[in-house]
């Protein structure tokens, strides 16, 4: 039980400072923004334990990491996609967010946040140091350990984007999501990340 814990503990730790300033918690803040706490917080909770499921079951299996170039690649098309999708949404939105908000199911929007966070985790830092505790200690405390670190990492970005979402336009929000995912596509398929 001690190695369940200390693996718990520590993958939350390194996890938790690794995701500050992510890519992953930025776009938390844009769904923050966006949707309510709820939503995002599940949406976010369920898409790290997803990308963590994956790093942990490969490190605790194979103890080796994932290969990360063609996971980079189809992430950073993916990514493009979302930023085109954006796009398009912020170009149909017409009145206020609530309106934009009411019209789109929850189980839609949750989906895509956790969609969107377990693709942006593949091949990450936070993933390859997932994969690595993971091969070393309690796969299952680590996998815990680092979803609630980057959950709760991620939560930040959402509370911090929540208190600006009521003063930026919609629109505003749009482009800044589109932006960011192009960035976030084009930086994958480069291999920057």
């Amino acid at each position: 039980m001690s190695d369940f814990v200390a693996a718990l503990v520590i993958a939350f730790g390194v996890v938790f400072v690794a995701e500050l300033g992510d890519k992953t918690q930025l776009l938390a803040l844009d769904f923050g923004a966006r949707y309510p706490l709820r939503t995002v917080a599940l949406g976010l909770t369920l898409g790290y334990a997803l990308a963590n499921v994956v790093a942990t079951v490969v490190g605790g299996i194979l103890g080796a990491a994932l290969p990360a170039r063609p996971i980079q690649i189809v992430g950073g098309l993916i990514f493009l996609g979302f930023a085109v999708a954006a796009l398009r949404r912020s170009d149909d939105d017409v009145g206020d967010t609530a309106v934009g908000i009411a019209s789109t199911s929850t189980l839609a929007i949750l989906s895509s946040i956790a969609a969107t966070i377990a693709v942006a985790e593949m091949g990450d830092k936070t993933q390859v140091a997932t994969v690595t505790l993971a091969s070393q200690s309690s796969p299952v405390g680590v996998w815990i350990g680092a979803t609630l670190g980057a959950a709760s990492s991620g939560m930040v970005g959402a509370v911090a984007g929540n208190v600006i979402g009521d003063r930026v336009p919609t629109r505003a929000l749009g482009i800044t999501s589109a932006v960011l995912f192009a960035v976030f596509g084009v930086a994958m398929l480069a291999g920057w990340f």
